[in-house]
């Protein structure tokens, strides 16, 4: 299977390779579809192009300020309040317009983590150059999103709610470093589509650790059956555009991690031992006049999933095996307010029932767009019901409040 994998990737290369590299000229922009790109953006930041057209630079900041009340069944209430989010982007080119680089840097608590003895401080978010020979295929070496999930390959910042789902947190394959190969036919009202693949080393972003034989293998294939969404829609949350015609996608996703070092692939804390590990996603969205609805599947799939300390048979570690649904509906008013409501389930495989519980979680959000998404103020309501294992059960919420702004 990894075999077979990695002979498509290397002869879709040399497919693209042979195709004609000239660009014509338009008045759009260098942007691409790909997620180390701040994809939903109103504008393109601040930036320059040299006079001789040698280079190019531009720079967009982003922020999240949130103040949360918690009350977990048997605490006390709690505020948290924190800059959840807080980071800069630069991209652009070097020489030719075909070469282009992303880098992203986070500097807020939440997204760098604390600071451990031995582990790397984990700043670098995005760090990777592209070499795109014409307008549909690009070819990626260095640090960025995996071809994933729905949820996770759009930004942060395009989200309708404050954060992604319970099942986005369990099951996503997020950052890593390697090699992608993206394919992007797009048509406005025809059939479309976007083909994508990676091979990374499978440990997730900033990771130093010995060198393994194990690697991480994806592929992913998005379909746009009534041709693609207004403005990249398919890249942020709602239907702020108010799509004039009904427009939608679906796409699966497909990941094999060979020896993962860690609970959740490329996230989560070391395993006592190896593990393979396999990841299914899929996605659909629908928009028109307003209206968004999302759903989506998610399931991680290994033999043994828990690893016991050699030196303390109590202390484990284990991967979260199972499988969870979202469903998100949404309504855009012409005044810019929107209403959202949002449902996921989740269930933990039945080799660790035991130690992990199901979980059921109900979102309902207010969100007023400013200036669509590179600025609002969302409001949100969530609730939260655990079942374990012995039958037991414990229901818990939050309430939060939060500011996004950039450029």
């Amino acid at each position: 299977m990894k075999n077979i994998f990695t002979l498509l990737i290397i002869l879709v290369g040399f497919s693209a390779m042979a195709q004609d590299p000239i660009i014509k000229k338009t008045t759009t922009d260098n942007d691409l579809k790909l997620s180390a790109l701040p994809y939903y953006n109103y504008g393109k930041g601040v930036g320059l192009t040299s006079p001789d057209s040698i280079f190019q630079f531009n720079i967009r900041f982003r922020m999240q300020n949130r103040a949360t009340y918690i009350q977990n069944e048997d605490e006390d209430g709690a505020i948290s309040a924190e800059i959840r989010r807080l980071r800069l982007r630069f991209d652009g080119y070097v020489g030719n317009p075909k070469f282009i680089y992303a880098i992203q840097l986070s500097f807020a608590p939440g997204d760098v983590g604390p600071a451990q003895d031995g582990e790397n401080i984990n700043i670098i978010r995005d760090a990777i150059v592209f070499y795109r020979p014409n307008k549909h295929w690009s070819f990626g070496f260095g640090q960025t999103k995996l071809p994933g999930n729905r949820q996770r390959v759009n930004s942060s910042g395009g989200l309708e709610l404050t954060d992604r789902s319970i099942n986005n947190a369990r099951f996503t394959i997020d950052r890593d470093f390697g090699f992608q190969v993206h394919n992007q036919r797009e048509e406005m009202d025809k059939f479309s589509y976007a083909a994508r693949g990676a091979i990374t080393t499978g440990e997730g972003r900033n990771s130093t650790d010995k060198p393994d034989n194990g690697l991480a293998y994806t592929g992913k294939l998005e379909l746009y059956p009534l041709g693609a969404f207004t403005k990249d829609g398919a890249f942020f949350e709602g239907d702020i555009k108010r799509e004039p015609k009904p427009k939608f996608m679906v796409s699966g996703a497909y990941q094999y991690n060979d020896l993962a070092r860690r609970t959740g692939g490329q996230l989560g804390l070391d395993l006592f031992e190896k593990r393979d590990m396999q990841t299914l996603l899929l996605d659909g969205m629908f928009k028109y006049n307003g209206w968004a609805f999302m759903t989506a599947y998610m399931q991680r799939m290994a033999n043994d999933p828990i690893t016991v300390n050699p030196d303390d048979a109590t202390d484990t570690r284990f991967i979260y095996t199972g499988h969870g649904y979202d469903y998100e509906l949404s309504y855009v008013f012409p005044s810019h307010y929107q209403i959202i409501g949002r449902f996921s389930t989740q269930k933990a495989h039945k080799d660790i029932a035991a130690i992990a519980p199901d979980a059921n979680q109900y979102t309902l959000g207010l969100t007023k767009y400013v200036w669509e998404h590179a600025f609002k103020a969302q409001l949100e309501f969530t609730y939260d019901e655990l079942n374990y294992f012995d039958n037991s059960s414990k229901h818990n919420f939050y309430v939060r409040f939060q500011v996004e702004i950039g450029i």
